[in-house]
């Protein structure tokens, strides 16, 4: 068979998939390559039947030789050296061959299904481009979460787990290393290893603003949402029972579907950027739909009566781990609004989620409850970056053209690049595996992970310690009273002197404050350890011993040192119930001593401790 004057790949031009991704393929290849469809050129090779042109793309090479099926994909983009290494792995690797074709005859014998799938992910067509800006701003909003992280973080490092904190990473890390030999370092996953001072502390928190900057700028995102990404795992495992919240889970899970949604380059822009995969926008919206559906769930699953008769606000702003001041007015609102509040939460967690699967239309009208759900929280709570980051992952239901015109500006002038083949297959293979893993443990969470089959919970566990797939659903049981430990310390064991925290509540006339976006993390635990006993909360118990030894980096957590630079003697913790003042007593212009809090003292918390001399 005479071969043509250069490479001709023929396929069927009666396949919508086809063409879709015969497009592709030409924009890629360029000039090195025709194309043709077999129902015009069939004439031309006789020794090719119909049937055979209908079931597989072929590639006629101009020495007469024909390719078929992947071989012929690969080939064909390999005549414009974009697709030289997958030729490669075809023919060099053992089974990669195998797996390629058999992959490629699973495509080709349902290709109405992958023609189905390449437009949900937009491969391939004009419309691809449509999210180019948005990925702009999702990527920028993860960067300022993790930067407000780090410098959060940052700032309070060495009190919480530095050599002189409450709980000190080298002792940590030297008895995991104990308890499991070599197989801590993946189950544990963080640079630390290497080095755990104080200063790589510091070294890592920096690293970490200096990447997450960098991203918020646009400058090399790629590498630095890895770095971003790495240096918050490390820091989350190292973190022990302080990095232990949702929060930091989700931040992990939206970072790294952050490095696939990122574009390599020094300094990408939309205008000129590859297309986006959509397949990792989806992936974002799944993760929303997780979050909010399994919020919903938990309040419902947990069986609190509170939940269930809509009375959950009337307690809520009250027993909150850190209320500001508009707390004090939200709780003292009326009951009825209390009630409808709790009604349209579960409306927006449990229903409008599913408008995120919903058209084009519904997904957008999605974005105003969910981010409205944010706002209200954040303006009566302070949870941290936790509200900014749920904010930042609905922006993942917009495409360009719901966004208004002066954020779509084009940077710079240019044309849009091409994805590459391998960075498709890549990040989509990353996005199948992270969305099951995801769903997984969604599915774990409603159904009890007993019913999870047991390979998929083989798979799960496996990939843990990275933090790939989190579950979530904040207050499935409702605290119903306000416990406050209260730290005390004194010289002579007769006069006690509080320590006042710099965000929890303490003093009764002090005005509780605005924290969030910052996470005062000595403060949180606090609060959940009210909750429980000092036997289930020993760090707390680590804490008072460094109050005892007038730890610096520990004092710095607090509000004031009361002893004024000198070593206490004994040190307590007294368990105190507060309760908002009612509203005669409502601060007001003028007032000399204004009062936001009502306490009554319940029970010594933790038994004295004393100083050694």
């Amino acid at each position: 068979m005479t071969g043509p004057a250069k490479p001709l790949l023929v396929f069927d031009g009666d396949c919508a998939f086809c063409r879709i991704w015969i497009r592709r393929w030409q924009a890629v290849t360029g000039e090195y390559v025709d194309y043709a469809p077999y129902q015009e050129v069939a004439g031309r090779f006789p020794d090719i039947s119909e049937a055979e042109f209908a079931a597989s793309v072929h590639l006629v090479e101009p020495d007469g030789s024909v390719l078929r099926g992947a071989e012929a994909v690969f080939r064909s983009l390999a005549h414009s050296r974009r697709g030289g290494a997958a030729l490669w792995i075809y023919r060099r690797v053992p089974l990669a061959a195998r797996c390629a074709e058999l992959g490629y005859r699973l495509v080709a014998s349902n290709r109405r299904a992958a023609s189905a799938v390449t437009r949900v992910l937009g491969l391939g067509d004009d419309h691809a481009a449509g999210h180019q800006y948005v990925r702009a701003l999702l990527s920028r909003g993860l960067a300022l979460t993790y930067l407000i992280a780090f410098c959060s973080m940052w700032s309070q490092v060495h009190g919480l787990i530095g050599s002189n904190g409450v709980l000190p990473v080298t002792s940590y890390l030297g008895a995991l290393a104990e308890r499991f030999g070599d197989a801590a370092y993946y189950r544990f996953p963080t640079v630390l290893w290497w080095s755990a001072t104080d200063g790589s502390l510091d070294l890592l928190c920096a690293g970490g603003v200096v990447a997450s900057a960098l991203w918020l700028v646009g400058v090399l995102p790629l590498p630095a949402s890895i770095v971003c990404w790495l240096s918050y795992l490390s820091l989350l495992t190292a973190g022990q029972v302080f990095l232990s919240f949702q929060w930091d889970i989700l931040l992990l899970e939206a970072g790294f579907l952050g490095i696939l949604l990122s574009p390599a380059g020094l300094m990408p822009l939309p205008s000129t950027s590859p297309p986006v995969n959509r397949a990792v926008i989806w992936a974002f919206r799944w993760l929303v739909f997780k979050l909010m559906f399994a919020s919903g769930l938990v309040k419902l699953f947990s069986g609190d009566p509170a939940w269930r008769d809509l009375t959950a606000l009337t307690y809520h702003y009250e027993s909150q781990p850190l209320p500001p001041w508009t707390a004090w007015y939200a709780h003292h609102l009326p009951d009825w609004l209390h009630v409808a509040s709790t009604g349209a939460m579960f409306a927006i967690e449990l229903i409008v989620p599913f408008f995120i699967f919903a058209p084009r239309s519904l997904r957008h009208l999605a974005v105003l409850p969910l981010v409205g759900l944010q706002i209200a929280i954040a303006v009566s709570g302070n949870y941290c970056f936790f509200n900014l980051l749920t904010a930042v992952l609905c922006l993942s239901l917009l495409d360009d053209d719901a966004l208004p015109a002066r954020l779509r500006s084009p940077g710079a002038k240019g044309e849009a690049r091409m994805a590459s083949l391998l960075a498709v297959g890549v990040t989509t293979t990353a996005v199948v595996f992270v969305v099951f893993l995801s769903a997984s443990a969604l599915c774990g969470q409603i159904f009890g992970y007993a019913r999870v089959p047991a390979p998929v919970r083989a798979v799960s566990e496996a990939v843990r310690p990275l933090r790939l797939a989190g579950t979530y659903g904040l207050f499935a049981v409702m605290t119903k009273g306000r416990p406050e430990i209260l730290i005390e310390g004194s010289m002579d064991g007769r006069t006690w002197r509080p320590y006042e925290f710099k965000w929890k509540p303490g003093d009764v006339a002090r005005k509780p404050s605005f924290v969030a976006p910052h996470q005062p993390r000595l403060d949180w635990q606090m609060w959940f350890a009210a909750l429980g006993n000092y036997r289930r909360n020993p760090w707390l118990t680590q804490l008072m011993l460094r109050l005892l030894e007038g730890s610096p980096s520990v004092l710095a957590l607090l509000a004031s040192d009361p002893f004024e630079g000198e070593r206490p003697a004994y040190v307590r913790a007294q368990l105190y119930r507060y309760s908002f003042s009612p509203p005669g007593s409502e601060p007001r212009n003028g007032s000399v001593a204004p009062v936001w809090w009502d306490r009554a003292f319940e029970r010594p918390y933790h038994p004295v401790m004393a100083a050694r001399r």
